[in-house]
C-alpha cells in the first residue's frame, strides 16, 4: 500500500499553477529594448575628458616644478645660514680685535719713550706688563702679527706707503722697513703692515 503511494506521488508533475507561484512575476509592460549608442556622444565624452586629464596633468607638473623650486631655495638658505653661522663663529671678536689693535700702537710708542728717573722705569714696566698681556690675549684669541720686515711684498698682507732704491745686500720688491705693524684674525688680514719697500 505504501508502495503505492510513492509511485503516485512520482507521477505527480508540477501544474502551470505551480511554476507561477515559484518564478518572480514579470512586468508585461517591460520589454528588453537595447538603446542605440550614440558614437558622436561618446567620442565627444572622451575628447573632454582627454583634454581634463591633460590639464590635470599639466597642473601637476606646474605645482611639482614649484615644490622642487621651493625645496631647491629652501636648501640654498640654508647653506647660506650655515655659511655665515662658520664664518660668524669663525671670526668672532674681529671688532674687538679691531679696535685694540692701534692701542698696541700707543703702548709701543710709549715703551719707546727715553726714562731716566726710577719712577718713570716703574711706569714703562707697568705698561710692558699691559702690552705683554694685551699681546697673549690676542695670540689666545688667533690674533697674530703679520711677518713683514725682509719679507717679499704682498699686496694682500703689507700697504707700501714709501719706496727706495735697492741698496747692497738687499731684493728688489723686498720690505725693508716696517712703519706700522699688520695683524691677522686667523686667515682674515685685520690690517696690513704699513711697509717701505725696495725697488
Amino acid at each position: 500500500m505504501e508502495v503505492a503511494k510513492l509511485a503516485k506521488q512520482e507521477d505527480v508533475q508540477p501544474t502551470d499553477a505551480d511554476q507561477a507561484a515559484t518564478e518572480p512575476a514579470k512586468d508585461p509592460t517591460a520589454k528588453d529594448i537595447k538603446k542605440p549608442v550614440d558614437k558622436a556622444a561618446t567620442a565627444e565624452d572622451t575628447n573632454e575628458a582627454e583634454a581634463k586629464v591633460t590639464e590635470l596633468t599639466a597642473q601637476l607638473a606646474a605645482m611639482e616644478d614649484k615644490f622642487l623650486r621651493g625645496q631647491a631655495e629652501i636648501a640654498n638658505i640654508q647653506q647660506r645660514n650655515q655659511k655665515e653661522t662658520a664664518s660668524l663663529m669663525k671670526y668672532d671678536g674681529q671688532q674687538l680685535a679691531h679696535d685694540i689693535v692701534p692701542e698696541l700702537d700707543n703702548l709701543e710708542r710709549a715703551l719707546q719713550a727715553p726714562v731716566e728717573d726710577d719712577a718713570a722705569k716703574q711706569l714703562q714696566h707697568g705698561v710692558q706688563m699691559v702690552y705683554d698681556h694685551l699681546q697673549a690675549a690676542l695670540k689666545q684669541n688667533n690674533v697674530t702679527e703679520i711677518d713683514a720686515l725682509n719679507q717679499p711684498f704682498d699686496p694682500t698682507l703689507h700697504q707700501a706707503v714709501q719706496t727706495t732704491p735697492v741698496s747692497d745686500g738687499q731684493t728688489a720688491d723686498t720690505v725693508v722697513s716696517v712703519l706700522q705693524k699688520g695683524y691677522m684674525l686667523k686667515d682674515r688680514v685685520l690690517r696690513p703692515a704699513m711697509v717701505v719697500v725696495a725697488q
